[in-house]
């Protein structure tokens, strides 16, 4: 399908895992994909893998959680590109209760997950506006929506995403801005295998397996299943759609009791 031509996306975590994923789903069904990520070298590659499949894409350096970096980078890119479609995918994790986050902790969770998802709606939203049209698709999680054990500073920037993708969604309803989120649960991706490379170097598959089956269906997310939704939310398709927080998780949150 072709449901995105003569699109532009800017996906930001788009060098490894579901942003990966996202970009590659989006540029086969036509956009041009603009990858923001900290990581050169993956983000590069990802870029050859969409040129070698046909489609195009390039990649940007930026910390998204520098106001004035994204500010500078994303204003030149939608002159160059008006840019139609934001996914914001970067993101960090961090396992432990209120007891094991520090400040630091904290900090550094709030500067990536919340700011960053800010930085980069406030920097697209006044153009999308000017245009009338845009979509907005930010990564949220089931941690947004029921208490997980040991995720406390995760699940409050998660919590976050959730309520600022409501918020837009409702002051620019007239405006042809949609904004939606996404709510994956365990996803397979390079995080899950380093930690349990890291903290299970002994029995990593007996603990994928335990992993695996905390989702009621029986197995873990693919990127590629999270990037299916994420480019249907992109489209034309889900006009109809915005304000909606979409849990794919394989029936955790409703089924997982």
């Amino acid at each position: 399908m072709q449901r995105l031509a003569n699109k532009t996306a800017l996906v930001t975590g788009g060098g490894s895992g579901i942003g990966q994923a996202v970009c590659q789903r989006l540029a086969g069904e036509g956009a041009h994909v603009l990858i923001v990520d900290l990581n050169m070298d993956t983000a590069q590659q990802t870029v050859e893998q969409i040129q070698a499949s046909g489609g195009t894409a390039s990649a940007h350096s930026c910390d998204i959680a520098n106001t004035q970096a994204v500010k500078e980078l994303f204003s030149e890119l939608d002159e160059q590109n008006p840019i139609d479609i934001l996914v914001n995918s970067a993101g960090i994790a961090h396992i432990g209760t209120i007891e094991q986050c520090n400040e630091d902790d904290l900090d550094r969770l709030y500067q990536v997950n919340v700011k960053g998802t800010y930085n980069c709606m406030s920097a697209l939203v006044p153009t999308m506006k000017a245009r009338q049209r845009g979509a907005i698709v930010n990564l949220a999680s089931v941690a947004s929506s029921v208490g997980i054990a040991d995720r406390f500073a995760y699940s409050m920037t998660k919590g976050a995403v959730l309520t600022m993708t409501y918020s837009v969604a409702k002051d620019y309803i007239g405006d042809g801005i949609r904004c939606n989120c996404i709510a994956p649960g365990r996803v397979h991706t390079p995080f899950v295998d380093n930690f349990l490379a890291n903290n299970y170097p002994d029995n990593v598959d007996e603990m994928f397996d335990k992993l695996s089956k905390t989702q009621p269906i029986g197995r873990m997310g693919k990127p590629d299943e999270m990037a299916g939704l994420v480019a249907y939310l992109c489209s034309d398709e889900s006009a109809f759609i915005t304000g909606c927080n979409f849990p794919i998780d394989g029936g955790f949150v409703t089924l997982n009791n």
